[in-house]
């Protein structure tokens, strides 16, 4: 961010996409920032057309090309905690790019501890029996005591650790550049990645896609694994080798994964993920749209950046996060 900001109007101009939940945000925003324009739009071909008016972009997969009309950016601010897609479009220089912070962790925890909680349970099993009319008891696992990798502990790595010591488990992180962190027994950089895999019990997946993390987890990072080990990934869909995953559950060099997101998606009907008897598929919800922490974030950094303030989430782009 350059150390002079072209000064915000008093009456932004603030073009709004999402294809998801959109119609939720209109009410909120107008609420929220009265003194502004907004510039809601409902296609990619609405976005290219309304981009060159816009001072602030505000959205969830807006169309990359859409940037290269941009003529008065001030800021770009993301409804999601990833913002790799974004990454790859044309951003105008200078303009701060910012991710949403502070707005999908506990959601995300949940979802991880609920996912956990459900392998240890056997409810997949449960479910089956019973649809089986079966009576066919069984010990259940427990989290108490078990190791839970985190590969990525930002904010919403450090609340998935923080609810998984609440139940006993121990947690260790992965980081890019490891050292010390609060509430994690060890740390590892990238480096030791396969030190940080070989005696988990359970590997959580939070990490940023940039070029460091694309195929992180592959093969040999899966022949790491014990195999009683479970995946689950909930931060970006290629950090994870699709095709190194599919060989490594074939071969028993994991017990199972739980993905929440993928390299393509919709996730395609024929990809075989979906008829594995080892994994869990659910459609890209666990960090799903919160419209009204999302605005209160746009709101904030507006002001941060009238003050002349540090913005909340400002991307540093050569690291992709």
């Amino acid at each position: 961010m350059p150390t002079r900001m072209p000064s915000l109007p008093r009456h932004p101009r603030i073009l709004v996409y999402t294809p998801v939940e959109g119609d939720r945000y209109p009410p909120l925003l107008r609420r929220a920032l009265p003194e502004a324009r907004f510039l809601f739009c409902r296609s990619p071909a609405e976005v290219l057309r309304k981009m060159p008016e816009a001072d602030v972009v505000f959205g969830y997969k807006v169309p990359a090309e859409a940037f290269a009309a941009a003529r008065r950016l001030r800021l770009i601010q993301a409804m999601s905690a990833g913002v790799d897609g974004l990454l790859r479009s044309p951003l105008p220089a200078g303009v701060p790019l910012c991710r949403a912070v502070g707005v999908f962790e506990e959601r995300m925890a949940e979802y991880a501890l609920a996912y956990l909680l459900a392998i240890s349970q056997g409810v997949r099993q449960v479910l089956a029996r019973q649809a089986e009319g079966r009576w066919f008891p069984f010990l259940p696992q427990y989290l108490h005591g078990r190791l839970l990798g985190i590969a990525g502990y930002g904010a919403i790595g450090r609340m998935v650790g923080r609810r998984a010591r609440a139940l006993g488990m121990r947690v260790w992180a992965l980081r890019r550049a490891g050292g010390r962190v609060t509430g994690a027994e060890r740390t590892f950089g990238l480096k030791e990645l396969e030190t940080f895999l070989k005696p988990l019990d359970f590997l959580v997946v939070v990490l940023p896609l940039t070029p460091l993390t694309r195929a992180l987890i592959g093969r040999r990072a899966l022949r790491a694994m014990r195999r009683s080990a479970w995946l689950m990934n909930i931060g970006r869909g290629p950090v994870v080798d699709e095709a190194a995953l599919l060989h490594a559950l074939d071969r028993g060099w994991i017990a199972g994964a739980v993905l929440d997101v993928f390299a393509e998606e919709p996730l395609p009907p024929e990809h075989p993920f979906w008829r594995h008897p080892k994994v869990i598929i659910t459609p890209h919800i666990a960090g799903a749209a919160f419209p009204e922490r999302e605005v209160a974030l746009l709101v904030e950094n507006l002001r941060r950046l009238r003050a002349g303030r540090p913005l909340k989430g400002l991307v540093r782009r050569t690291r992709g996060y």
